[in-house]
């Protein structure tokens, strides 16, 4: 199984170039940022979207932008995969967005994990003109047309949601067809139906959402269109604190990378915990 983590880059906290490198350097497999364009500070909208809710931290406010952060990373490692958990898809633009992530590809060689979400906070998407009920079939569209821009000399799509023109577009990623492409969150009915359309992999937060059930979603949404369910790529964020028997119950049920969380810290705090993660290489 491969280990990786996960931090909130944000000004506050160890530089993803230093990290980039101490995380390479004891052999995990990958690193992880997540994002958030700002919240308002009206906090309307719950963290997670769940009634009752323990206040937002301030990390998610204060996060440098995602692939700024990658690239960064990408410049002073050579083997380290390097990925967005998650990139909030229906936000962006995705025309500048396909170029964003082939271009991050290209410098790194082929490094990047496309991890993806519809997001939760109401008030953040409405600034960014989203439309909080239509966000996932936005996102679904997004990345059709991305899909589209990569693999194409010649690319044009049209949607309900976004229409674009034949056009050139280079760079293309170096990961042919493209990036892998990985689901964030719980599985529902539509979301299992979207990991089976256009998603290489799932990657739930573990200990929050139901995974036995959002697996068997994502296999029947698989069967139902004739896809092997067996080539979605299983992964886990992990809310809670590690250990031995936890992650190897994640490998029984097929999961193949755990993704562990750093403290949006200095580097004094978040060393420490990196060491004490490395066991779980071993």
């Amino acid at each position: 199984m491969d280990i990786g983590v996960i931090i909130f880059p944000t000004d506050k906290a160890i530089q993803p170039i230093q990290l980039a490198k101490e995380v390479e350097s004891r052999g995990f497999e990958s690193l992880w940022f997540p994002e958030h364009s700002h919240i308002p500070s009206s906090r309307e909208t719950p963290w997670g979207g769940r009634a009752g809710a323990p206040p937002l931290p301030e990390e998610y406010w204060r996060s440098h932008d995602q692939f700024v952060a990658l690239t960064a990373c990408a410049a002073v490692t050579t083997k380290l995969r390097l990925g967005t958990g998650i990139t909030l898809v229906a936000q962006r633009d995705p025309i500048w967005l396909a170029k964003e992530i082939a271009s991050l590809d290209m410098i790194s060689g082929g490094r990047f994990e496309f991890g993806i979400g519809y997001g939760w906070c109401v008030e953040e998407m409405r600034n960014h003109g989203l439309n909080y009920k239509k966000r996932r079939e936005i996102l679904r569209e997004y990345i059709l047309l991305m899909k589209e821009l990569w693999t194409k000399e010649e690319a044009s799509f049209n949607g309900e949601h976004v229409k674009f023109e034949a056009s050139w577009a280079w760079p293309k990623p170096v990961q042919k067809p493209h990036p892998n492409i990985i689901m964030g969150g719980a599985a529902g009915p539509q979301t299992a139906a979207h990991v089976a359309e256009f998603c290489d992999g799932w990657m739930p937060i573990g200990g929050m959402y139901d995974f036995d059930g959002g697996l068997k979603q994502i296999h029947d949404a698989c069967n139902k269109i004739g896809r092997d369910p067996a080539s979605i790529d299983l992964g886990v964020f992990f809310a809670m604190a590690p250990t031995d028997d936890a992650i190897a119950q994640f490998a029984d049920k097929g999961v193949k990378r755990v993704i562990l969380p750093l403290p949006p810290s200095e580097a004094d705090k978040v060393l420490p915990v990196l060491d004490k993660y490395a066991k779980f290489i071993k």
